[in-house]
This record gives structure tokens, C-alpha cells and sequence, in this order.
């Protein structure tokens, strides 16, 4: 009933705002971010109760003066009204209460890769880091880049809610533009894939050491020329897995190690969830594909200024605010499609 679960509602929120103003649970840093994650989360299904409780007493008035005067076309048009409110507030409240993917606070380790291509294709998946770099950055967020060569880019993204936003850029990534270097004028095709990877904590994946096979070798630039006197670039094969992870991109040993720990570890925890939960797609191959043209996420169209997102059917005419970081309308669109999936899967509707 949706009574009873406007009321677990209104009790659950009421019960963490004095857990935000209690002095104990002050002094406990962890204790408080705990409960100021769970007050945020629970914050849009409060309002939308709060509303809902508003329209079924406007509804409640309508009838009662209804009773009295059941002519008056004002009032039936107020009942009307507050009726189909109510309706949409309830689905509202469903969805708003969906439960959560564990990872959506997390942050997050991408890696993008040019695809089907040639050279175009390393332009393209330079593209796709700067407009993902720029939207984190719009969302508030801190990225850190980690490596970039040939048409690859690992980065990090800090921030809170870091992988509810941008897991949704995880696929392939295509374009259709007419490339610089094309005498001709003819309108090429190009993909870049994008793997987005929930950052996991020392405690959350535990690697042996004795299970990392580590080499050192000197950094290289565009068409293997050393760029540095030490051998301070560091290759890490976790010989269990398969996966092999290398960094080069800083001075110092330590710190490409310790970025290629933090990539590895993603990877590991990435895979584990999806051996665990295939039905959440996060595995990492069925996420990036293999790159080809036909397999895809989004569609950029230089020539009509359009883009496509295929998984919900939206199209948008505004190319260069998109590639400029404006990706809000398609998140939004993408994770109200995922929470009506997911009251789907939870209701068994």
C-alpha cells in the first residue's frame, strides 16, 4: 500500500535528520557521512511524499464539497486534477524508492580506447576524454588522469554519486564526420570504446603478491623513443586473471605503480561483480564490446549537429554543448530508464 510506504518514508527521513543534529553522531565521522548519504538519498522521496500527502487532501476537500454541491465544474476539475497528481506521485515514489546499485558512490576509474577507425579513431576517443572530463568537472567533480598514449586514456573521477552519473557513458562511443586529413569530403565512420570502472577499496580487493608478475622497463613516446633515462615505467600482469595493466606516464616508479594497483584493483572488482551479478551488465567486455561500428552506445552526427543515444531513443541537436561536457539530459533520461527497470525486476511487472 502506497499509505504504508509514505509513512516508512516520512519516519525513516525524520529519524535521520535528528541523526544529523545529534552530537554523538557528529563526533563520528564515518558514522555522519553514513547518515548524510542516507538522508541525501532518501531526500527526493520525502518531497515527492510530502506533495502527495498535499494532493490527496486537496482530492479529500474536492469530495467533500463535491458532496455538497455536485455541480460545480470548478470543483470536479480540482478532483480531476488531484487524481491523476496523486497517480503520478505514487510512480514517482515507487521509483524514487528502487533500490540503489551499492557502487553508485563510488568513484571511478575510465579507460577509453580508439576503435574501428585508424588515425581518426585515436582523435575521436581524444574527444570522448575531453567531453567526459568536462562534464565531470561540470557535475563538481575532480579528475585525475593516469595515463595517455596512442589514442588511450585512463583517468580518475572523484566526487560523490561519481559512478551513478557516469557509468552510463560505458560502451562504444561512434561518429560520423568528415576527418581533417579526407581530401575528398567524404564522411567517415569512427568509434571510440569507454569502460567505466566502479574504484575499489584495498579492503574490497585483495590482491597476493605473489599472484603479480612486475616489470620495469623506460618510458616511450610517439614511435618508440625513450623519453626517459630511468626505468621508471611499470607493467603489472596478474597472472590468475590474465590482465595486464601498465603505467608510464609519471617519473617516479612508485607512483606508476601504485596507478597501475589502482587500475588492476578496479578491474578485479569490476569483474568479480559481474561473475556475481551478470544481470547488471558490468562486466567489463559486454560494457565495451569489441569496438565496431555496428556496436554502439551514441551516435555524434557532425553533419546534422545531432546525437543519438540509442538505449532510450533520444535525439538532441546540440553537438557542440554535448562535446562540450552538456551530458545532464542523457543521464537523466538513462537513469530513469534504469529505475523503471529495476521497480520492473522488483515487482516482477
Amino acid at each position: 500500500m502506497i499509505e504504508d510506504l509514505v509513512t516508512q518514508i516520512e519516519t525513516r527521513f525524520a529519524e535521520l535528520g535528528q541523526h544529523m543534529t545529534d552530537a554523538t553522531v557528529i563526533a563520528d565521522r564515518e558514522r555522519y557521512a553514513e547518515v548524510g548519504r542516507a538522508y541525501r538519498q532518501l531526500e527526493l522521496a520525502a518531497k515527492l511524499a510530502a506533495e502527495w500527502r498535499l494532493a490527496r487532501d486537496d482530492a479529500a476537500g474536492a469530495e467533500e464539497l463535491l458532496s455538497e454541491d455536485g455541480e460545480d465544474p470548478e470543483l470536479r476539475e480540482l478532483l480531476s486534477s488531484s487524481r491523476e497528481r496523486i497517480e503520478h506521485l505514487e510512480e514517482e515514489i515507487r521509483l524514487a524508492m528502487v533500490e540503489r546499485d551499492p557502487n553508485d558512490e563510488k568513484n571511478v576509474i575510465v579507460e577509453i580506447q580508439a576503435g574501428a577507425g585508424g588515425d581518426e579513431a585515436g582523435l575521436w576517443a581524444g574527444d570522448v576524454y575531453r567531453m567526459l572530463t568536462k562534464y565531470a568537472e561540470r557535475r563538481g567533480m575532480q579528475t585525475e588522469s593516469m595515463a595517455a598514449t596512442d589514442g588511450k586514456y585512463t583517468f580518475a573521477i572523484k566526487g560523490s554519486g561519481a559512478y551513478s552519473i557516469l557509468k552510463y557513458e560505458g560502451g562504444t562511443h561512434r561518429v560520423q564526420r568528415i576527418p581533417q586529413t579526407e581530401s575528398q569530403g567524404r564522411i567517415h565512420t569512427s568509434t571510440a570504446t569507454v569502460a567505466v570502472l566502479p574504484e575499489a577499496e584495498e579492503v574490497e580487493v585483495e590482491i597476493d603478491p605473489n599472484d603479480l608478475q612486475i616489470d620495469v622497463y623506460r618510458s616511450t613516446g610517439p614511435g618508440g623513443q625513450s623519453v626517459n633515462t630511468t626505468d621508471s615505467a611499470v607493467r603489472i600482469t596478474h597472472k590468475p586473471s590474465g590482465i595486464v595493466v601498465s603505467m608510464q606516464d609519471e617519473k617516479s616508479q612508485l607512483q606508476n605503480r601504485e596507478r597501475a594497483l589502482r587500475v588492476l584493483r578496479a578491474r578485479l572488482y569490476e569483474r568479480a561483480l559481474s561473475e556475481q551479478q551478470a544481470e547488471l551488465a558490468a562486466d567489463r567486455r559486454s560494457q565495451v564490446g569489441t569496438g565496431d561500428r555496428a556496436e554502439k552506445i551514441r551516435t555524434y552526427n557532425y553533419g546534422e549537429r545531432r546525437v543519438t543515444d540509442h538505449r532510450v531513443k533520444l535525439t538532441v541537436h546540440n553537438l557542440d554543448e554535448v562535446l562540450a561536457g552538456e551530458l545532464e539530459e542523457f543521464t537523466a533520461a538513462l537513469q530513469a530508464d534504469e529505475k523503471r527497470r529495476r521497480l520492473q525486476a522488483q515487482t516482477g511487472a
